[in-house]
């Protein structure tokens, strides 16, 4: 019969017409008049029967032995779900003729829950099977269960588990679980570090777990005790380790009266001559902070601070686009590599001064759109609030403030008339300013930081023209002397202080906005230039964070900005970062570091700024 007597006659000439068609791919293998049939559902029913088959013992060709336990099955489903079976059945090895396999150094019932899973594609996991079935896993190559029982690790982690969990995962080679373990462990080192196996942990993994910059800490003194804890408990790793575990701890960032009323009495290190170089980088770290010349001192990843104490930064008020001020604030965690609102202040306030002191963020004059300002509030983390404080005795905008030996300068700015040089001091105690001597300039949109033991003054306006003088002011003296100009009139600018240096960024001269950045080194003193912002920026807002400087809005000359650089200073360049949501410029910008123990405790269940410090 011809295909076409298949076909109703009123069909044909249709049927002639899709035959001169180009025939689609899935047609291309088909002969003329062939039809393919695809039974997709029964894939199920063949899966449904091998799995009956093997429960019910028949026609199996191969019997697993391990240990005691013999399970009869199939060669032709382990070779396809497992590949340690499919290299052996299809080798010349002599167990590919076998009809009885054993298998030594596995877990019997193990074994048999990835045969099972061979059958079934179903695997049950508890606290009990996950480590032998993950051992047998990762020796049969059953990539699949390896990382569901890496999950179901990972799901329950303990802090007196994540340490054995770890060691685990190294000795089979699991790198994935390993670094989730380190990450956990990281996360909850307080509590890893009182665990009882906690001085069980090997050499090499100690070092790895102390040198993170994730550790969840409050004071690098933490970090301290756990290396001594361990210490104390392997002292036959002392001749191999004791200065490698000494040199993953952060000494120059511990503070002075326990790294010289603690550490430096403590015995191992004194009869180690590579701890006592340890314990003398920390030493001149604090010299040099002093503005002592220490020669060849420099600047290392002990001497910058892991991120649970680095802090938030906070970036108050400004003013964008539409003229008027913020009350807004945005925070950024570096903990949390994210930007985020904080609770708004109680006033507007443009170019206002911000500063941060004893875990506390301090916003003081400013413009609010109708009126120059001389109130200041306080935000503190613990309650999540601003709350108003005493105000200075001067209204002003285009102030700078800096903290010296606990006490707030308010430097400088201006109103609508005048520049200023006066220079306010406010005792956090006794909630009370008080004048003290004013500088030598007056200077309006001025930037100022702390020193060694100075406050310095930055470039600013004189009410005639962008400055380069600089002056710093001595509190013992109650006097400002001039110390050496910058190489570029600026105000507006932005400073923070480095690595013991002085930054300064931005701002404006005369005419337009910059994108130049020069350094202060108070020992040499000598300025210099260093890598250029990425765009000009006049009214930026600048501060440190984990060993860099982070530039936050300005005006480029045309718009306001609202993209964030860091610059490293290592590699001698800035790098976008990310950006605030609002364009913003005249804001103030301080690193909040609050008690982070007493901010988590606070923060728990809620939406503060303490969740995220």
């Amino acid at each position: 019969m011809a295909s076409g007597d298949l076909v109703p006659g009123h069909a044909k000439q249709a049927q002639a017409k899709e035959k001169r068609q180009p025939r689609s791919a899935e047609a291309e293998g088909e002969a003329e008049g062939e039809f393919v049939f695809e039974a997709h559902e029964a894939w199920k029913e063949f899966h449904s029967s091998l799995r009956q088959f093997y429960e019910a013992g028949e026609l199996c060709d191969v019997t697993l032995k391990v240990g005691s336990k013999l399970i009869p099955c199939h060669k032709l489903v382990l070779a396809c779900v497992i590949p340690y079976f499919k290299a052996m059945f299809l080798s010349e090895m002599a167990e590919a003729k076998k009809e009885l396999i054993e298998i030594k150094d596995f877990d019997g019932d193990a074994i048999q829950d990835l045969v099972r899973f061979a059958y079934s594609s179903r695997l049950t996991l508890t606290v009990d099977n996950v480590q032998p079935v993950l051992y047998a896993a990762c020796i049969l190559q059953v990539e699949l269960v390896a990382r569901a029982c890496c999950e179901y690790m990972k799901a329950h982690f303990h802090p007196s588990n994540c340490l054995a969990v770890r060691a685990f995962a190294e000795s089979h080679n699991r790198v994935d679980l390993m670094d989730m373990a380190d990450r956990y462990a990281s996360e909850h080192f307080r509590e890893v570090v009182e665990c009882e196996d906690f001085p069980c942990v090997s050499p090499q993994h100690l070092r790895t777990l102390l040198s993170s910059s994730d550790l969840s800490i409050d004071s690098e003194v933490q970090v301290y005790n756990a290396a001594i804890k361990w210490l104390r408990a392997n002292p036959q790793h002392h001749g191999a380790w004791l200065d490698e575990i000494l040199s993953q701890v952060r000494l120059p960032l511990l503070p002075v009266d326990f790294l010289m009323g603690s550490v430096a009495k403590e015995e191992m290190i004194k009869c180690n001559l590579k701890c006592r170089d340890l314990l003398d980088e920390a030493r001149n770290y604090h010299l040099h902070l002093s503005n002592k010349v220490v020669p060849d001192f420099e600047y290392s990843i002990r001497t910058t601070p892991r991120k649970y104490t680095a802090g938030v930064l906070f970036c108050v008020g400004g003013r964008g686009g539409s003229g008027d001020p913020f009350r807004s604030i945005e925070c950024y965690s570096i903990s949390r590599n994210s930007w985020f609102f904080g609770p708004e202040m109680n006033s507007r306030r443009r170019h206002v001064g911000v500063i941060s002191v004893g875990g506390k963020v301090y916003a003081v004059g400013g413009h609010d759109g109708s009126e120059h300002l001389g109130s200041m509030e306080m935000f503190d983390p613990l309650t999540n609030k601003w709350m108003m404080r005493a105000s200075m005795n001067t209204k002003r905008r285009g102030i700078a403030l800096a903290a010296l030996g606990g006490p707030i300068y308010a430097i400088g700015g201006l109103d609508d008339n005048s520049c200023f040089n006066d220079v306010e001091r406010y005792d956090i105690e006794s909630d009370r300013w008080s004048a003290v001597a004013p500088m030598i300039t007056p200077r309006g949109g001025v930037g100022s930081v702390a020193l060694g033991n100075y406050v310095y003054a930055v470039g600013g306006n004189d009410g005639v023209t962008s400055l380069s003088s600089v002056e710093r002011y001595d509190p013992h003296l109650d006097k400002w002397t001039e110390v050496k100009e910058m190489g570029q009139r600026r105000a507006g600018n932005g400073v923070s202080e480095l690595n013991g240096c002085l930054y300064v960024v931005g701002g404006f001269d005369d005419n337009s906005p910059l994108s130049s950045v020069e350094r202060f080194d108070p020992r040499a003193r000598r300025w210099e230039y260093v890598a250029e912002l990425t765009t000009p920026r006049g009214g930026v807002g600048v501060a440190s964070l984990m060993g860099k400087i982070f530039a936050v809005g300005g005006h480029n000359g045309n718009i306001y900005l609202n993209t964030v650089e860091a610059f490293d200073p290592v590699m001698n360049r800035w790098e976008l970062v990310g950006s605030v949501s609002h364009c913003r410029a005249g804001a103030g910008v301080a690193v909040c570091a609050a008690l982070v123990s007493q901010v988590r405790d606070v923060g728990q269940g809620s939406s503060s700024v303490a969740d995220c410090m």
